[in-house]
């Protein structure tokens, strides 16, 4: 008699195999039948038209902070994640001294827009190294697995301290001290180290972060202390200002260390030909057998923009930020004013607000083109008639006029949608290429992150849902393949070697997916974090079951409570 039997689904398994129709059997923790007639089962769960795969292993999150209070991890386990990565783009909460809790959490709430007000309320800092930091995360209960890297920042500000903050140049004892460090950390589990040198991120003030000037010996320094460790993979976000020069570092990483290295690819509208020049780069390294690939989203990298957004168009006009401290309501009546209408509408985007955006953020005070309705359910690629720029032509009234009268109409909750990056031609036609060339690694879904601004958790939803199922303005993906992204080869990229697909001795972490009725909702703004904190959630239909484990997590959509998640650590090559 096993645990649980799951009865005539289409078996998906991850591999990237055909599909086939059958029977999956679990024992305890383990998969122990794929395929064929399984024996009876404690509980028998019918999945006739239904999809069987993998729990999604999603490795670009940031809930560094939330996982150490939330056993759920919503929205990505939402979404059939059953394994999740954090400590991405260098930022993070270990190591830390306590004089600095202020400063990662301003770190933080910067880069990745979590509040301030929530970490602060939120946070334990039941730590200092490292090492701490895994034990208090293996001490909590919870649904889905977790696995957590080392951050750059975090540590050059532990050993720097307001050195690092300055972000002047690393001594030679204080790359020592990284390394050693950057070595104790993989050892102790660490599953890899990030880092960031891109003008996008900035801190709360408007100050780039710690390590965005690091010299190349730092870098290097780590990743050779990672290939003494012999486990970890090294992450990178840039802007490549000097593409010759990171490739060579990056290289010289991958040469020294024997680890995967990665970094994060977009499509930018400022250089159409950047991502393609990048890439020539990977296949160039992998022509010399350095493991080096670029990680890339299955989206836009969009803002979700209304009133009670982090930002939206009229944001960065002084009239309206002296109103976005009000509560909603009496936000919302001010608005609706004629007068303070006319007054925001007057003026344009100030220069004071504008500074503190990144770069590529501060087109939303222009790019009416590449602003669009979000609908529910949202469509991530939408043409270009549907513009807030086309649709006000049609109406004879300026873009900045219908959005304003749009966004301050119904109850106030309206939302547009403003891709930043991987939408420079208006579709989405590069990144299927970058989706499908065999050097890349699918990620960037930010769970955790952004909390009013973004909600790409559902990336994985809208893989299956967009990508292979409904699109029609270009190729479908196939099914078979799109699994395996998001599966196998995440989880054998940062060598998870018990998961990712469904075959007979491996953990089983298991989604059945009624994918005929599958449904992203549009995202809404929910205040459910510590000290009352926003954040974009985005519910979906469509996953009948997903276990973690052995263990139902969620059924039609409904936590069951159980917890049997884990912390998961690195292990050696």
């Amino acid at each position: 008699m096993h645990d649980i039997v799951i009865r005539g689904g289409r078996i998906v398994d991850g591999t990237g195999a055909p599909a086939v129709q059958g029977d999956v059997a679990i024992d305890g923790d383990r998969l122990v039948q794929v395929g064929g007639k399984a024996g009876p089962g404690r509980r028998e769960v019918e999945a006739d038209g239904r999809i069987v795969t993998p729990g999604w292993v999603d490795v670009h999150t940031h809930y560094d902070g939330q996982a150490t209070w939330d056993p759920v991890l919503a929205p990505s386990s939402w979404h059939g994640a059953t394994t999740i990565v954090f400590g991405n783009c260098g930022v993070g909460f270990a190591p830390v001294r306590r004089e600095h809790h202020t400063a990662l959490i301003d770190l933080m709430e910067g880069v990745e827009d979590i509040p301030g007000i929530t970490l602060s309320e939120g946070l334990k800092w039941d730590w200092e190294s490292f090492p701490d930091y895994l034990d208090a995360l293996a001490r909590l209960p919870r649904t889905i697995d977790v696995a957590a890297q080392l951050a750059h920042h975090p540590l050059r500000v532990y050993v720097m301290g307001e050195r690092a903050i300055a972000r002047e140049a690393a001594t030679a004892d204080d790359i020592a001290a990284m390394a050693r460090l950057a070595e104790e950390a993989l050892k102790a589990g660490a599953v890899g180290f990030t880092t960031s040198r891109t003008d996008q991120h900035k801190t709360l003030a408007g100050d780039l972060v710690p390590g965005r000037y690091a010299e190349q010996e730092e870098l290097l320094a780590i990743g050779r202390a990672m290939g003494r460790a012999g486990r970890g993979a090294f992450g990178m976000l840039s802007d490549f200002e000097d593409e010759a020069a990171e490739f060579r570092w990056l290289r010289q990483v991958a040469r020294d260390s024997g680890r995967p290295v990665w970094f994060l690819l977009t499509d930018r509208s400022y250089d159409p030909e950047r991502w393609r020049r990048l890439m020539d780069g990977v296949r160039a390294a992998r022509a010399d057998n350095l493991p080096l690939s670029a990680q890339v989203a299955g989206r836009p990298v969009g803002l979700t923009l209304g009133l009670g957004t982090s930002l939206n168009p009229f944001a960065l006009r002084e009239a309206f930020a002296a109103l976005s401290k009000l509560p909603p309501a009496g936000m919302l009546a001010r608005l609706r004013d004629p007068a303070v209408r006319r007054t925001i509408l007057a003026e344009e985007a100030s220069p004071r607000l504008l500074e503190v955006l990144p770069p590529l953020s501060r087109q939303i005070a222009t790019r009416w083109d590449r602003m669009y309705l979000l609908g529910d359910p949202p469509d991530y690629e939408p043409p270009p008639e549907s513009s807030i720029a086309a649709m006000a032509a049609r109406d004879g009234v300026t873009p900045a006029e219908f959005c304003y009268d749009y966004l301050v109409g119904g109850d106030g909750s309206r939302m547009v949608y403003f891709p930043v990056t991987n939408y420079v031609h208006g579709d989405l036609e590069v990144v299927r290429e970058m989706i499908e060339d065999p050097h890349t690694l699918l990620g960037l879904s930010d769970g955790g992150a952004h909390c009013g601004v973004i909600c790409d958790a559902s990336l994985n939803t809208t893989m299956l849902c967009h990508w292979v199922r409904d699109r029609t303005r270009g190729p479908r993906l196939s099914l078979e393949k799109t699994v395996k992204a998001q599966t196998s080869e995440t989880a054998d990229f940062f060598g998870f070697r018990d998961r990712g697909r469904l075959q007979p001795g491996l953990k089983a972490d298991v989604n059945v997916i009624d994918f005929d009725n599958m449904r992203l909702h549009a995202p809404r703004m929910v205040f459910d974090l510590p000290a009352g904190g926003r954040r974009l959630v985005q519910k979906v239909d469509g996953y009948d079951m997903t276990i973690c484990s052995g263990t139902p997590i969620f059924e039609q959509g409904e936590e069951t409570g159980a917890r049997p998640g884990a912390l998961v650590r690195s292990a050696g090559a």
